[in-house]
């Protein structure tokens, strides 16, 4: 999350109020299932070719939501390039984390987990988690879960964006959630969280 943005001035707010609780509530609950201090959606904007800080839960989340950083770096940029997750136990020994701009931001994790929200074949942004509790970053099927989660969030996004025509490769025959279904499944899930 905060290895590779200055804080900036935030943008407008979204104008849809709807994408905007689907993605506090993906990263609130991104916080829970990993055990983790912070979560982040960065979106990509491939106008202006940079990661803008959509959502965060738990540290930074008081001034991060709008700063915005070049596409090409850091672990996000790698993510969101890759179209990979990435597990770093030891952000110290990472090469591609920018401590310096972390430290700017007020909060610099040790470890991360990332996953890029994929539609289709298009890379929407990026789901960080940020200082994961080390059970939940212990292996492979937790990289996989995060995945898994950052997957199902992109395709809310994409729902909820407007944008409900089916990728060119997806099966005609599959139904599309509707955004009335996604609403009540995310509160579904805010509920269970706060049990």
């Amino acid at each position: 999350m905060a290895q590779t943005s200055l804080p900036a001035e935030p943008t407008a707010p979204r104008p849809d109020p709807a994408v905007t609780e689907l993605l506090q509530s993906v990263v609130d609950t991104a916080c829970a299932i990993f055990g983790a201090q912070a979560s982040s959606i960065l979106l990509l904007d491939a106008e202006t070719e940079e990661m803008i800080f959509e959502a965060v839960s738990g540290q930074g989340e008081e001034f991060l939501v709008g700063s915005r950083f070049p596409a090409g770096r850091g672990i996000a940029g790698w993510v969101a390039a890759s179209g990979e997750p990435m597990v770093v136990d030891d952000l110290r020994a990472s090469p591609s984390f920018d401590r310096t701009i972390a430290k700017s931001t007020g909060y610099v994790p040790d470890a991360l987990m990332a996953a890029p929200l994929i539609h289709g074949e298009d890379v929407l942004g990026v789901l960080e988690v940020l200082d994961p509790s080390p059970q939940a970053r212990s292996g492979l099927e937790e990289l996989d879960v995060l995945a898994l989660f950052a997957r199902q969030a992109a395709v809310a996004l994409h729902v909820l964006t407007g944008h409900t025509s089916p990728p060119p490769t997806a099966d005609p025959t599959r139904d599309t959630p509707t955004r009335t279904e996604l609403i009540r499944l995310l509160t579904e899930a805010r509920r269970l969280l706060d049990e």
